[in-house]
């Protein structure tokens, strides 16, 4: 069995990746500053950790030892000033332990540049570290890829929220600059491929999606997979990559450290060259996934309550496209949520009733007439309203109706997840659960949770958000109260 070890584990390849090559077979290592992060992935039990940093070479030379193949994935993008000399140096002192070690082969996953122009800082750095890592003496494998898609990925974030938040926008002429972008499974497919290339080959391969788009076309054929009408853009000579950087952070939760050399990159046309990779990886018998097909399994694992519901409580979900535990917070689109718990005093049957029998002839629990307002306006737009009521006093099940609601999932005693139907600017669900059931008090929980599209979803939730201590914060005591009023009583 091969020994691989994998730096960055916890970044956003790499911690797609350590799974992707444990299906594959190989005995993975794993390079980590903070041990305690990689501890919380699902398959921490199943890789060697060493505790270390990259820039230490006694550290490296206890991470490649016995290795026969290292994976490259570090980089200081958004580190601030000073990020060039950081990678140059940490690439130097990586590529000089793998060959005095005897590593097999090197991979390193680096940006898709033109030839003979000058780069951004950015795509220079990557160049500088593809050729540092190509002049060490291992033999080396670089993967240079342009937007990589799918959540988590700050490129994709960037693009998304763009599209998500601005209906119309100005922009530089660079946004109808060419991009040939790569779904995240394929990225993943040619790394693990890279790890058999025969041990002559060391090159860089060029490696890109089957679809070649502007920034521009990006952005729309995003909206159109989203759901969203589509944008208006206008293009302008005027703004700067550091202007154009600064809007980004205005409108987007992508940090300017970050966004800056991103958005610089784009004065950039990046169009693979060549496909020689598919010589040593050859493409899936379905071919690769072309930019729809990644933006609907990104977007797909969005809008699945359970997984994001996973990630929010630190498992692990189950696809290279899925956000991650350790995920920037700004990744994984804008999920608002209002999340409200308190113990209750009463006993865990009381609180399952109380619960269970909510909306129908029992009501929210909240602001009633707020709830008649918004249902009688749910109705005028052509919603249910709550005259849909609910098929029985008492006991749900999955599917019912329940006003304006749909029950989604059912757990008897922990857990009722409701999803909205009213007319909205986004998907809504609402979520009461019981915890802590060993415990002489439960813990009663409610989440209301609502995925905005586009900016009419955002104004919504914020134009509603001054309502939920009103709204929410009424049902969170009332419910908590009549259970334990019921519990008093029994």
């Amino acid at each position: 069995m091969s020994r691989v070890l994998v730096t960055g584990a916890t970044g956003y390849i790499g911690g797609r990746l350590v799974p992707e090559l444990l299906a594959a077979g190989y005995d993975v290592r794993v390079l980590a500053r903070h041990p305690e992060r990689v501890a919380s992935r699902e398959w921490s039990d199943d890789v060697e950790v060493v505790e270390g940093d990259a820039t230490s070479r006694a550290d490296l030379r206890r991470a490649l030892d016995g290795v026969d193949v290292a994976y490259y994935l570090i980089h200081a993008l958004g580190a601030g000033p000073g990020f060039a000399e950081r990678d140059r140096a940490t690439a130097r002192g990586f590529a000089v332990v793998a060959r005095e070690t005897g590593v097999g082969r090197v991979v390193y996953l680096g940006g898709l540049y033109p030839e003979g122009e000058r780069l951004s800082p950015h795509l220079e750095s990557r160049r500088e570290v593809e050729q540092i890592l190509l002049d060490g003496g291992a033999p080396t494998v670089v993967l240079r890829a342009a937007v990589i898609l799918g959540s988590g990925s700050a490129s994709f974030e960037m693009m998304r929220y763009l599209t998500e938040r601005l209906p119309a926008m100005v922009a530089p002429r660079w946004i109808n600059n060419r991009i040939q972008p790569i779904a995240v499974r394929d990225v993943l497919r040619y790394l693990v491929g890279a790890a058999h290339v025969p041990a002559g080959v060391s090159r860089g391969f060029d490696i890109g999606g089957p679809d070649v788009l502007t920034y521009s076309e990006m952005m729309q054929r995003y909206a159109a997979v989203a759901g969203l009408r589509p944008r208006v853009i206008r293009a302008v000579p005027v703004l700067t990559p550091r202007l154009a950087s600064l809007w980004v952070g205005l409108v987007t939760p992508v940090p300017p450290g970050i966004a800056r050399p991103l958005v610089g990159s784009l004065v950039h046309e990046v169009v693979a060259q060549e496909d020689d990779i598919k010589e040593y990886v050859p493409d899936p018998p379905e071919g690769l996934i072309d930019f729809d097909g990644a933006v609907a399994l990104a977007l797909a694992r969005i809008r699945d309550l359970d997984v994001r519901t996973s990630w929010l409580s630190a498992s692990v979900p189950g696809a290279p496209s899925d956000p991650l535990p350790d995920d920037p917070d700004w990744a994984g689109g804008s999920l608002l949520v209002d999340d409200r718990s308190s113990v209750v005093d009463t006993t865990n049957e009381a609180l399952w009733t109380v619960i269970e029998g909510i909306g129908g002839a029992h009501g929210w629990y909240s602001w009633r007439l707020g709830w008649v307002a918004r249902g009688a306006m749910d109705r005028l737009f052509g919603g249910p309203g709550l005259r849909r009521g609910r098929r029985h006093p008492h006991h749900l099940a999955p599917g019912d109706a329940l006003d304006w609601w749909r029950v989604e999932k059912i757990v008897p005693g922990r857990l009722l997840r409701l999803r909205a139907e009213m007319r909205l600017p986004g998907l809504a669900w609402l979520e009461l659960s019981v915890e802590d059931e060993t415990a002489e008090r439960p813990t009663f929980r409610q989440r209301a949770v609502f995925l905005p599209r586009g900016l009419p979803g955002q104004l919504y939730w914020w134009a509603i958000s001054p309502f939920h201590g009103i709204v929410f914060g009424g049902m969170q005591r009332n419910i908590a109260r009549a259970a334990a009023h019921a519990a008093a009583g029994s």
